[in-house]
């Protein structure tokens, strides 16, 4: 984030940043009786990491019970435990929860059967294995359970690597995905795992990119989809086939998209899969162009492309109900991945593809059609929120068209909700939509809209309260929103949360936490996080501000585009302005115990701001989590190459680009650092290497400022493992607090 050239920064009237301090000990920097604040009103870091954690709800084909994975993690026994629960979707019976003592994936075969699968066995004997549990609806117990009869086992996948399944039941075909080796056959991958595992040497050798990827050394063995017979046989067992076809053999592509898709990156019809997969022909780690693609759902028939070869990426292919049209969001520009995403329907029958979202500036993404295909849902960001959105389908056009001229009913999204973050919408007959939602103030919890069909405002049913109880005496605060103006005259908006025990009108009480998101084409948004949880900031005394600068999603596309190739100017007139703006009219924050944290592009500004003492925040300490410290380097290191591409102008070596890196790369200012800072990072982070993280701490160890460096060797660019994560908020908690105590 940057102050434009020329910005008169005298202007805003604030103080200098700390001057430069002697060196210390900072193995001691801390009180070493330093704890976290907890109570019974308290959410403290150890809450955190105990609190139940729950995925997307999935109905059944009936839409009368709704599954859900949880797990839930207990610093008593270092154990993480994982379960499935069944809720019940139109009634008040009790829920079944089922243990997984090995945790594993489940879906529907049908509306009373799940499928659930599981790693078993060991050494290379290990297979995922597929089982059958029943489960009915007793009106006498008034819950839902299980049948007597133990799980069934109905089929084994040849590998341990299995995973991402999608059920057509009317096919009687299971798709999913799986890990293979360049022949493409999933029967052979064990043998070919040994052949490499014992070819002699260490080394891996790579002629393109990707050479690493997030966290992992690109291996020998790629994403496919494959599919295999799973239907009842004449005994009425069920029974997976032990044909597995590779759908996407010989193609060159390779989906899920790595590393963070699933399932919504492909479903099934009854007859086809459709699936999104990186342009086979284009080098992956400078190009962001993924195509979509339709097969035979077995495997009768090669690949056919369905977008047109001259968009950026995309996302969320999802068939209709009647298998006869899909939709999925696609980007205009490859090399772009925050550019706004807009939905395109592709008519089957007719051959045809059509933009319906052209106008709308906000970036759709989960997509399902109603279940008289009369209407599609999805979700976007807007204001800090992502909700449901609907629009009615439109007839088809004549001809191909990325802005068919629409009447306004066709092409204005109508918002279904307002408040918190949706994901996993999935629409049911009757009117009825179920969707997972969380909160600033809860972590996900599965809910019902009702009377979709109607004219007036549908109903909202909450269908689980997987933390209810742990949080119920908890003072967690919904979040203030403020705006104020930011740079060029943009309205900027921002978050206030205050800590336990605020009262307003008191003077001076509580010290400020400015928190920066990453991304930098993120946000704040009103959405539960396990990771950097405002909250939990708020709850351990700090009145936290959290501000949507340029660069922000879900306030349409003119401010995410803005901070291309201007990293270190109109962010900061931002973050300056909101930080005058809280000042101004937050009178019970202490702004003499002013301290700062950021992550990514987060930790970037934390670096950022260290150089740039004229900005007058006067934090009197930082975090800086896996942040950018040379944005040159990034050039040539990062694993995703695209991304500093389109943010920096160009390859590092070129004019522009370098042009760009002399204004706005935090190395260039290193010399003017004064603040002490924590520096945090992650050995497995491929897409800021750790090296930013050392190289920011010898570089303060050398100036004498006071600094502490902690590294998470098996950790990427997020801290995941629980007893990491306590870690991480104790070395966090006791750097702030060690330079935000009040004065005697």
């Amino acid at each position: 984030m940057w102050v434009p050239p020329g910005f008169p920064l005298s202007l805003l009237g604030l103080a200098a940043q700390v001057p430069l301090q002697s060196s210390v000990n900072t193995t001691s920097m801390a009180a070493p009786d330093f704890a976290f604040a907890q109570g019974e009103n308290i959410f403290s870091p150890y809450d955190l990491v105990e609190l139940p954690r729950a995925g997307g709800g999935v109905s059944n084909a009936a839409g009368d019970l709704v599954l859900v994975p949880v797990s839930q993690y207990s610093l008593k026994t270092k154990k993480n435990s994982k379960s499935i629960h069944i809720a019940a979707v139109e009634t008040t019976i009790l829920p079944l929860d089922i243990p997984l003592a090995s945790g594993g994936e489940a879906f529907w075969l049908d509306d009373r059967t799940l499928a659930h699968a599981v790693v078993e066995g060991t050494g290379k004997d290990k297979v995922v294995n597929l089982y059958a549990i029943s489960v009915k609806v007793d009106t006498a117990l008034a819950a839902v359970t299980t049948l007597p009869d133990p799980p069934t086992l109905i089929g084994k996948f040849p590998t341990d690597t299995a995973s991402n399944y999608r059920y057509s039941a009317k096919a009687g075909v299971l798709v999913f995905s799986d890990l293979v080796h360049t022949d493409g056959d999933l029967k052979k991958v064990k043998e070919n795992d040994e052949a490499w595992e014992n070819r002699g040497y260490s080394a891996f050798v790579y002629d393109d990119t990707f050479d690493r990827h997030w966290d992992t050394w690109v291996g020998p063995k790629r994403e496919s989809l494959f599919s295999a017979k799973l239907s009842k046989n004449s005994a009425n067992k069920w029974t997976l086939g032990d044909d597995f076809v590779n759908l996407l053999k010989g193609t060159g592509h390779h989906a899920p998209v790595e590393p963070f898709g699933g399932t919504d990156d492909f479903d099934v019809s009854d007859t086809h899969v459709i699936y999104t997969a990186k342009d086979p022909k284009l080098p992956k780690a400078w190009h962001t162009k993924q195509n979509i693609y339709i097969v035979n759902i077995n495997g009768k028939s090669d690949p056919k492309e369905l977008t047109s070869g001259k968009q950026g990426a995309t996302h969320g292919p999802v068939f209709n109900t009647a298998g006869d049209k899909v939709a999925w969001t696609e980007l205009d520009q490859d090399g772009h991945e925050s550019d706004r995403a807009k939905i395109v329907l592709y008519d089957l029958q007719k051959d045809i593809r059509f933009t319906i979202t052209q106008h709308w500036d906000r970036s759709a993404s989960e997509l399902a059609f109603a279940h008289d295909d009369k209407t599609l849902f999805f979700t976007a960001g807007d204001i800090a929120r992502i909700k449901i959105f609907s629009l009615p389908v439109p007839e088809t056009p004549s001809s191909n068209t990325t802005d068919p001229k629409l009447p306004d009913v066709y092409s204005n999204p109508r918002a279904i909700t307002s408040t918190g973050a949706v994901s996993g919408i999935q629409p049911l007959s009757n009117g009825r939509l179920v969707f997972t939602r969380s909160s600033l103030t809860s972590p996900n919890d599965v809910f019902v809209l009702r009377e979709l069909d109607e004219s007036g405002e549908p109903k909202i049913d909450q269908l689980t309260r997987f933390a209810a109880a742990s949080l119920k005496s908890k003072s967690l605060q919904e979040g203030e929103d403020f705006w104020f103006e930011g740079a060029e005259g943009k309205k900027i908006h921002g978050w206030l949360l205050k800590p336990p025990g605020f009262k307003k009108g008191e003077s001076k009480v509580w010290p400020i936490l400015l928190l920066i998101h990453g991304g930098p084409e993120g946000a704040w948004e009103d959405q539960w996080s396990n990771r950097w949880n405002p909250q939990v900031f708020a709850q351990q005394g700090y009145l936290v501000v959290a501000i949507n600068p340029t660069g922000s999603t879900s306030f349409g596309q003119e401010l995410t585009n803005a901070i291309k190739e201007d990293w270190g100017a109109k962010p900061f007139v931002d973050l300056q302005k909101g930080w005058a703006y809280v000042k101004e009219n937050v009178p019970e924050a202490d702004f003499d115990r002013a301290v700062a944290a950021g992550a990514s592009y987060g930790g970037y500004a934390i670096n950022w701001i260290q150089g740039h003492p004229e900005f007058g925040f006067n934090f009197k300490a930082l975090v800086c989590h896996d942040g950018a410290f040379g944005a040159q380097y990034h050039g040539y290191s990062t694993d995703e190459l695209f991304f500093f591409n389109y943010e920096w102008g160009g390859r590092p070596w070129e004019p522009r680009a370098r042009e760009v890196i002399q204004k706005y790369d935090p190395i260039n200012f290193v010399d003017k650092w004064s603040t002490p800072m924590l520096v945090i990072h992650g050995s497995k982070d491929y897409r800021l290497p750790e090296t930013d993280g050392i190289g920011a701490f010898h570089a303060l160890q050398q100036l004498g400022v006071p600094s502490r460096l902690v590294i998470f060797p098996d950790e990427n660019h997020w801290v995941l493992n629980h007893l990491n994560s306590l870690k991480w908020h104790y070395e966090v908690f006791r750097w702030l607090g060690a330079y935000s105590k009040k004065s005697e």
